[in-house]
């Protein structure tokens, strides 16, 4: 270990978990969320739905205490790093990018302390909450995207770590 490295520690990678990001976007992406599911297919659904996964993924790792936190750490910075380029895409100016890389990392702590606060119950008040905001899904398309959801928590709960911190994820 050289001298500088253990002043300000290993260098991070967080490219390391670029195969789990995108296991999580693809999975965030599947049509049946938008066709089956009714989540709205704009820009805001599409985040929503990331956001969803991505919070549940993070609770996952969350159980592994200090093995894994800098990893979730990583792992959030590739969902900022993300969310930046997609506003810059959209043409949001330099000075309005934090505002609302602010009010993404907001939506998904809101989502994180939902979902923790199901534990391992139902995702309804969480899904009807973070996914429909001010538009309230039928008892269909409620029931199907909080009972996927579950099933991917779920899943992803039975899963080591390391299976899951490789990008293999289950599909919702």
């Amino acid at each position: 270990m050289t001298f500088l490295s253990r002043i300000f520690g290993e260098k991070r990678d967080p490219e390391r978990l670029r195969p789990l990001y995108d296991a999580l976007v693809a999975a965030a992406r599947a049509p049946a969320w938008y066709r089956e599911g009714g989540v709205p297919d704009t820009l805001d659904g599409r985040f929503d739905m990331v956001a969803a996964l991505l919070s549940l993924a993070l609770l996952r790792l969350e159980r592994e205490a200090a093995a894994a936190k800098d990893d979730s750490v990583l792992l959030t910075e590739l969902f900022i790093a993300d969310m930046d380029g997609s506003i810059r895409q959209m043409g949001i100016g330099d000075l309005m990018v934090g505002k609302h890389l602010g009010r993404m990392m907001g939506a998904l702590g809101g989502r994180l302390t939902a979902f923790r606060d199901a534990g391992g119950g139902s995702l309804d008040a969480p899904v009807r909450r973070n996914i429909f905001h001010d538009s309230p899904p039928s008892a269909e398309t409620l029931l199907f995207v909080s009972a996927r959801l579950g099933r991917f928590r779920d899943t992803l709960a039975a899963w080591p770590a390391a299976r899951i911190l490789a990008g293999e994820v289950p599909a919702p």
